[in-house]
């Protein structure tokens, strides 16, 4: 057995209670410090996508004026070209001239302006729907995103401190084969796990990366802006989906989603639009006021007109059928829309259940015990009594032990965002 000097036992302790010890904190002069409620502040405010869907609501809204509206009148003027008897133009005289000049105004039956305006009024509903849900739809992506950030954050530091401690421990070792005290195949196991550590921080870098571009696209945030996530330990603590019952879950989305009230209202729409086609079989009236100077009996003649079409072959069958399709349509959408609503609260609230369970059947030392381990693990490798390999294989297994945890801890976090989602309110804050 090749015997290891003493000074290099204690570099090497040095060296190994770093890992444990140190962090990597950068100071990066752009860091933006952010918790959830920031984000989404930032993202109601700035989204660029719900401010166009907020213009489609207002468009909406500008159907209603659109709908309240008369018809306008219609004024006709017609004038004699030219006198053939007095070689004039346009002449207007009593004696020798002719004009013809009618107002119109057309007057809508059966209701049809009201049932415009009631149909408009139901578009503007629907719009707000489709905005309230695109906002649920995109709160959870930008909450999940989050979460998912945060804990890969708290896995790069994990990374970054086992690279830091396995450069000083490399380096260390090179030297000692300089001088004959270490085997060539300990470097090279070092090594191994070096370049293995790069590679799985390098890709877990790149994921952080374009989570972060997510979040700062979603919030409208500068895109050389670093964020650095914040997560309370009163934000992991309070969640308990134990404490809500699914029935509970399920009335709440029932009332709150979106898009079922989306659906509801679809079959107001429908219904309204039947309404307002059955109308428009009924013919509008036109009435007219007529004067004519000399092209009618007797002179000065001035008029009231009436025009009706009737209703002989169109009465408007096409639209009152189509109508009627769409209610079916949306009765049919309807059932499917509390199917799906039904099904995910349930999926989503098991789902959680289940992973509550396994993060309270994790003792919440675990991590500080290891860390504890860790210190009689190094003080046993200094004395020699166990190998590099044994050492190594410990090492690997706090990295994967507390990379599991992070995971874990994101699936927990993003079960309480997905109830959240589904219900279409804030159950857990």
């Amino acid at each position: 057995m090749v015997m290891i000097p003493l000074r290099f036992n204690t570099f090497l302790g040095c060296t190994l209670l770093i890992f444990f010890t140190a962090t990597a904190s950068a100071q990066v002069t752009d860091s933006i410090k952010l918790s959830l409620q920031d984000a989404e502040s930032l993202f109601v405010k700035s989204n660029y996508q719900l401010i166009a869907q907020q213009y489609q609501t207002d468009q909406a809204k500008a159907d209603v004026i659109t709908a309240r509206l008369f018809d306008n009148p219609e004024i006709s003027y017609e004038n004699l070209l030219y006198n053939k008897e007095t070689k004039r133009f346009l002449e207007t005289s009593k004696a020798t001239g002719q004009y013809q000049a009618s107002l119109s105004q057309m007057i809508k039956l059966a209701g049809k302006r009201n049932k415009n305006i009631k149909l408009a009024t139901t578009g503007v509903k629907l719009a707000e729907y489709e905005y309230f849900d695109l906002m649920r739809t995109l709160r959870y992506t930008l909450s999940s995103t989050f979460y998912k950030m945060y804990y890969d954050q708290q896995s790069a530091k994990v990374y970054q401190e086992q690279i830091n401690s396995l450069e000083l421990l490399l380096n260390a070792n090179e030297q000692q084969l300089k001088m004959g005290n270490v085997a060539m195949k300990d470097v090279i196991r070092i090594k191994s796990l070096l370049y293995s550590l790069q590679g799985e921080y390098n890709s877990l870098l790149n994921d952080i990366e374009d989570l972060q571009t997510q979040i700062k696209l979603m919030t409208n945030i500068k895109p050389d802006a670093n964020l650095v996530l914040v997560v309370s330990a009163a934000e992991e603590q309070n969640y308990q989906p134990d404490k809500k019952p699914y029935t509970s879950l399920l009335d709440t989305a029932m009332n709150n989603r979106a898009d079922l009230q989306l659906a509801k209202t679809g079959i107001m729409f429908a219904q309204n639009n039947l309404r307002l086609q059955k109308a428009n079989a009924i013919p509008d009236v036109e009435l007219s006021l007529v004067y004519d100077l000399k092209g009618s009996y007797p002179d000065n003649y001035t008029g009231l007109g009436i025009k009706l079409p009737i209703p002989l072959f169109n009465r408007n069958q096409g639209e009152i059928k189509k109508a009627k399709i769409a209610i079916d349509a949306s009765n049919s959408k309807l059932d499917q829309q509390e199917a799906t609503l039904s099904n995910e609260v349930y999926n989503s609230y098991t789902s959680a259940l289940r992973t509550e369970k396994l993060y309270r059947g994790f003792d919440s030392n675990f991590n500080a015990d290891f860390d504890k381990l860790i210190v009689e693990v190094i003080k046993n490798f200094k004395n020699r009594n166990i190998s590099l390999i044994e050492f190594l294989d410990f090492y690997d297994s706090y990295k994967a032990s507390t990379l599991q945890m992070n995971t874990l801890k994101y699936e927990r976090m993003n079960a309480k965002e997905e109830i959240n989602f589904v219900t279409g309110s804030t159950i857990f804050k």
